[in-house]
């Protein structure tokens, strides 16, 4: 068994404290995934932040935090970042635990 660090030890304590702790961890790596994904769209079509941002009716700043994950990002940000890309953020329920309740995926309305 391996030592456990400092961030195992943080994430001991605070689980202590909030039982939830690790599922909110989780949803923030996923936040996080997704905007590093859109992150590197932006850079491989070579837009500057600047546009992007001017695209949103943003600012700069407002994407770099984005982009740095420094921010715990609205959905409605994250729709209209992916949309400014060319993209649609696709959203899916996916049961926890032991459940056998299939995926759902959410489609916008026609």
């Amino acid at each position: 068994m391996t030592e456990k660090d400092f961030l195992d030890e943080i994430v001991d304590e605070r689980t202590a404290e909030n039982p939830e702790f690790p599922q909110l961890v989780d949803a923030a790596q996923r936040r996080r995934e997704l905007l590093r994904a859109l992150a590197q769209k932006r850079q491989e079509e070579e837009r500057s932040q600047t546009a992007v941002a001017a695209a949103m009716r943003s600012s700069q700043s407002s994407i770099a935090r984005l982009e740095s994950s420094a921010t715990d990002a609205r959905i409605s940000t994250i729709d209209r970042f992916a949309h400014v890309l060319g993209y649609r953020v696709q959203y899916h329920l996916i049961p926890e635990g032991n459940s056998s309740d299939p995926p759902v995926v959410v489609h916008p309305r026609s």
